[in-house]
């Protein structure tokens, strides 16, 4: 495992991350199982993976729960990042971002609610600090807060010590660039897969400007391991969502997966591992997170890490892949 700097602080972080999302469960997810899931966040470090991800709306808070009881001993040994930005209270105000497990869940940046999240975050963490706290989604009129605001008090948090720095997920150019303008932003983290690239310019943009970029779902939750059966049937609304688990888009993914059996023999690892290191390799400050509730596919996923891929090579995974798009 390979460590880099996050964006300009002083803070190492592995060059691949444990998403921690589906842990929580829920509809999203299906059943959670806790020890399992306690088993993979101590594995993380075996491998040398110490970049942790969670959020509060992650199981209506159990991701976080989870993470808080099973770190209460190691908590230096882990950069821990978290988010603010959606809320679920029946009091609570914002745009509305999504209904599910029996809640209404809703976005909301405003100074005072971030205040609110964060002590709510360190609780359910247990902890004295967040390493990184990323704002998950941006709030829509009529309940939009300027950047600038949240900017503001991110900025405070960072000074009392309850954070040590921030960055941004599913946001524009335009508003990275707010980020930018009023404050010291780490982090941007966006979806980007071998199937998924339509964020690949802020990728280069935060390349250029020494922000890290981090990748979420770059297996697209599942499907690019090659090991879903697509007559099972598909559990949880986020692999649902996910266009390529479609009989007919899936049919064609797995063809595309086993025409790159012989290269993953070579490099003696699973195609879904291959799959990682072809996204790692796309930028120079690129962290892939990689979401995983066992801890054999924690270390399957780890295993990318060690794997450089040669130039032909990754244009042939990049030339089989477009002709998908």
């Amino acid at each position: 495992m390979q460590y880099k700097l996050l964006g300009n602080t002083d803070i190492r972080i592995s060059e691949l991350s444990l998403g921690t999302w589906a842990m929580g469960g829920g509809a999203s997810w299906g059943p959670s199982d806790e020890k399992e899931s306690a088993r993979t966040i101590r594995t993380a470090l075996d491998v040398g993976m110490n970049f942790l991800d969670t959020a509060p709306a992650y199981g209506n808070g159990l991701s976080e729960e989870i993470l808080g009881r099973t770190l209460s001993d190691r908590r230096d040994k882990y950069v821990l990042a978290t988010k603010c930005g959606l809320v679920w209270g029946p009091d609570d105000e914002g745009s509305v971002h999504k209904s599910r497990d029996g809640v209404t869940v809703r976005r909301n940046l405003s100074p005072k609610s971030i205040r609110v999240q964060v002590e709510e975050s360190l609780k359910r963490l247990d902890t004295e600090y967040i390493d990184l706290l990323i704002t998950h989604w941006q709030a829509i009129e009529p309940f939009a807060t300027p950047i600038e605001e949240t900017v503001f008090v991110l900025e405070e948090l960072k000074r009392e010590g309850k954070i040590r720095a921030y960055g941004a997920s599913n946001v524009s150019m335009d508003q990275i660039r707010e980020y930018q303008k009023f404050g010291s932003l780490s982090l941007v983290q966006e979806r980007f897969s071998l199937l998924s690239r339509q964020n690949f310019e802020k990728a280069k943009y935060c390349d250029e400007a020494n922000i890290t970029f981090q990748a979420y779902s770059p297996l697209e939750r599942g499907i690019l391991t090659g090991k879903i059966n697509l007559k099972d049937e598909v559990v949880g609304t986020a692999k649902a969502s996910i266009p390529w688990y479609q009989p007919e888009k899936g049919a064609r993914v797995h063809s595309m997966l086993n025409k790159l059996t012989e290269m993953s023999s070579r490099y003696g690892c699973s195609v879904g591992t291959l799959v990682i290191a072809w996204t790692m390799a796309q930028t120079g400050s690129m962290n892939v997170l990689c979401g995983a509730r066992k801890a054999g596919h924690l270390k399957e996923n780890a295993e990318a890490a060690s794997i450089h891929l040669e130039r032909e090579d990754l244009l042939y995974i990049d030339t089989l892949a477009k002709g998908l798009l």
